[in-house]
């Protein structure tokens, strides 16, 4: 492999954000986004859906955006979070991790909304399916 590939390939979350650094380890926003549904292929499908559907979002939200402190910030944060992604197949493969309490502290109230939408969309993914079927039994009565 050639030196500036390997250095593309690496990890951004080893230290703390160096845009100098960060420019020549991040990944252009397409490939990007090719690698990150490309990785959620390999997920369960409740999850991949919601992750492809968070990801497009994502990028279409921030298509317009010309501060290089933001874009290397989206990119840096999107590379990371493919890093962190199972490499193996099936269920078993995805392992949860806790939000870093002080990125969590650094948040906005808008930020904060979403990633409470963000936990109950994902709570409902996750429910029995009988569970579900009584909220809808639930919701038909009160209707």
């Amino acid at each position: 492999m050639q030196r500036t590939l390997l250095r593309c390939a690496e990890s951004v979350s080893n230290g703390p954000l160096n845009l100098q650094v960060q420019s020549a380890t991040l990944l252009p926003p397409i490939p990007l986004y090719r690698r990150l549904l490309r990785a959620h292929r390999r997920l369960p499908k409740e999850m991949r859906g919601l992750g492809d559907e968070y990801v497009k979002a994502e990028f279409r939200r921030h298509r317009k955006i010309d501060n290089p402190v933001w874009i290397i910030g989206f990119l840096s944060q999107w590379k990371m979070y493919l890093d962190n992604l199972p490499v193996g197949e099936g269920e078993g493969a995805f392992r949860g991790r806790k939000l870093d309490p002080t990125v969590f502290e650094k948040l906005s109230q808008e930020q904060l909304g979403q990633l409470y939408e963000l936990m109950h969309a994902a709570q409902d993914v996750w429910k029995p399916v009988e569970e579900l079927a009584q909220e809808d039994d639930y919701k038909k009565s009160k209707s």
